[in-house]
């Protein structure tokens, strides 16, 4: 599959204190298209923002029959991906979870999408991470 048939997705977020301001961001590249989404929170946490990337990400893929590439450099939203909310759908939610909702909005498009998860070493110069991590530190300083 070459990168004309699939989306790549870089994710990442930040926070100024955990909990503090926060922003993420999400690059999306298809054929020789870009599509930049992110946002800022007054008051969150790293792995809100985190998974808030993720799922904005989500929310932004017209075709659902595409395959996608999803990078992140964080293990919490890609363990929670691949693993821990499959066991919490099963169990019917009813564990206390953080960000349960966010959580709960991510396992619907995940499912209905071919996601392929991606660990990417965070600040190690893969360029789609790294502007992903610099829009949002730039929105906290904007926020500010």
């Amino acid at each position: 599959m070459d990168d004309k048939t699939k989306i790549n997705i870089y994710t990442d977020g930040a926070c100024s204190g955990n909990p503090g301001p926060g922003a993420y961001a999400a690059i999306l590249l298809y054929k020789d298209k870009e599509k930049i989404i992110s946002g800022f929170k007054e008051q969150t946490t790293n792995q809100e923002m985190e998974i808030l990337a993720v799922l904005n990400a989500f929310k932004a893929i017209k075709n659902k029959d595409i395959a996608i590439n999803l990078y992140s450099d964080s293990k919490y939203a890609l363990d929670g991906m691949t693993g821990w909310m499959h066991g919490w759908a099963r169990k019917e939610w009813k564990k206390e979870i953080k960000h349960k909702n966010i959580w709960q909005e991510i396992y619907g498009l995940y499912n209905s999408l071919k996601i392929n998860c991606v660990w990417v070493k965070g600040h190690s110069d893969n360029l789609y991470n790294e502007e992903c991590d610099k829009i949002a530190r730039n929105l906290i300083k904007e926020n500010r």
